[in-house]
């Protein structure tokens, strides 16, 4: 086996070791329960699902919020759930004449209820606009998640729920994130929704 493909190999063991441990931690896959029983309360209330986080932490959030949005396995009626950075203009303007830390809080003071989920992604828990965008959920009575990596950061003091992913490394911490989001939209999902039900809903209209 060449240097290439040993690095492949070890590569794909790392992530199977490390999704090993998140099967292994019935506390953390019970705390995705009741993420997913929370988001699906405010679901069946009118409320909406936020999400945000940078660069990869972005893209999953966007992947994650389509989800809801859009559909997972099988057609039904859309659900409120958006990605915070979709943006451009307002994120380069906000950006721009305030702070970069400011995009995602000043979002949530226009656009949260109280009732509404943020959920918030970072591997290292530290991001600043995360946080900042915890601290003005909480002051409009959101419920706050965090999804970050094994230590929390700063953000395990600023949120209801935290998801850590038993890993400090990048890699391995968001591809546990899409595990958790994959199985949170799912239970949702099922939850709201059956495909018979859809389907009876579909000739009845």
């Amino acid at each position: 086996m060449d240097h290439k493909m040993n690095k492949i190999h070890s590569i794909v063991a790392s992530s199977i070791d490390t999704k090993q441990a998140l099967l292994e931690n019935e506390a953390l896959l019970q705390l995705t329960a009741d993420v997913a029983d929370v988001i699906t309360e405010a679901f069946r209330n009118g409320k909406a699902v936020f999400w945000c986080g940078n660069g990869g932490s972005a893209a999953d959030a966007q992947h994650l919020a389509a989800e809801f949005s859009g559909r997972f396995y099988f057609d039904r009626d859309p659900l409120f759930s958006e990605a915070l950075h979709v943006n451009t203009s307002y994120v380069t303007a906000v950006a721009n004449d305030y702070s970069y830390d400011q995009i995602y809080s000043r979002l949530i003071k226009a656009k949260g209820r109280a009732g509404d989920v943020l959920i918030g992604m970072s591997t290292s828990g530290n991001s600043k606009n995360v946080i900042e965008a915890f601290k003005q959920a909480r002051k409009q009575d959101m419920i706050v998640v965090a999804m970050t990596g094994q230590s929390g950061g700063n953000m395990k003091d600023h949120c209801d729920y935290l998801l850590n992913m038993p890993s400090s490394d990048t890699p391995r911490i968001q591809e546990c994130h899409m595990v958790l989001g994959h199985a949170i939209c799912e239970i949702v999902e099922a939850s709201l929704f059956t495909p018979a039900a859809v389907a009876v809903e579909e000739v009845e209209g």
